[in-house]
């Protein structure tokens, strides 16, 4: 992905968290957050942290004197992020990249990633630096989204933009204007974004019904611990 299209900024950051949040992050966060509460850290690092979905289920979850360091590329989503804690609650912000973090060698017992990973430009540096940053023992937990098999709202999004490309529902706009898709809708030019919410809101009654529907999701959550 490059670089354009990794970046949340403007308006991005709140319609990611207040449309797409509630529909398919929530609930893998609280999953994740479970899966690394079981492991028993005391210093947790989360990478690509967003507007901070993941990081209030953390801190909801594990013990109030486990410390939360997250971090993302992009500060404008930190700052959403930032809006969901008190002062004194054990969570510290830093914007940082996974590729080159901040950190010394061994300062975490366990890193978290939330669909994050698809971003990174270099995967395997990323691994690398997660593998320094982690204490012997410690853990790292990362989820990606499975095939557009399992997840067609993505391919439907896809599909609806290209339309207008040939050569109101929160959902719906959040799909194009909770992500980088309505920089690429701008730059071509010609289209109103709203009417790509209105046939991305018509597509999805199509395939999943009306008002409230049920969409498949499905992710893929990978362990791996530092020897």
């Amino acid at each position: 992905m490059d670089g354009d299209a990794a970046s949340f900024v403007g308006n991005i950051p709140e319609h990611y968290d207040s449309g797409l949040g509630p529909i398919i992050f929530v609930d893998y966060a609280a999953d994740i957050a479970r899966r690394a509460a079981a492991c028993s850290p005391a210093r947790v690092l989360e990478t690509a942290a967003g507007s901070g979905i993941v990081t209030r289920q953390l801190r909801d979850t594990l013990p109030p004197d486990v410390h939360v360091t997250a971090t993302d590329l992009n500060a404008p989503m930190l700052e959403v992020a930032r809006t969901k804690f008190k002062p004194g609650e054990g969570v510290d912000f830093r914007p940082a990249d996974a590729t080159a973090l901040p950190f010394e060698d061994g300062a975490f017992d366990a890193v978290v990633c939330q669909f994050g990973v698809m971003f990174f430009p270099n995967k395997d540096v990323s691994y690398r630096e997660v593998h320094r940053v982690l204490a012997p023992g410690g853990h790292y937990l990362f989820s990606v989204w499975d095939s557009h098999r399992h997840n067609p709202f993505g391919r439907i999004a896809h599909e609806t933009a290209a339309s207008f490309f040939p050569a109101d529902p929160p959902f719906a706009r959040a799909l194009v204007y909770g992500n980088p898709l309505i920089d690429q809708i701008k730059q071509r030019g010609g289209v109103d974004p709203d009417q790509v919410v209105g046939a991305l809101a018509q597509a999805l009654r199509r395939e999943f019904g009306a008002d409230p529907g049920r969409m498949p999701l499905q992710a893929i959550v990978f362990s791996a611990t530092r020897r």
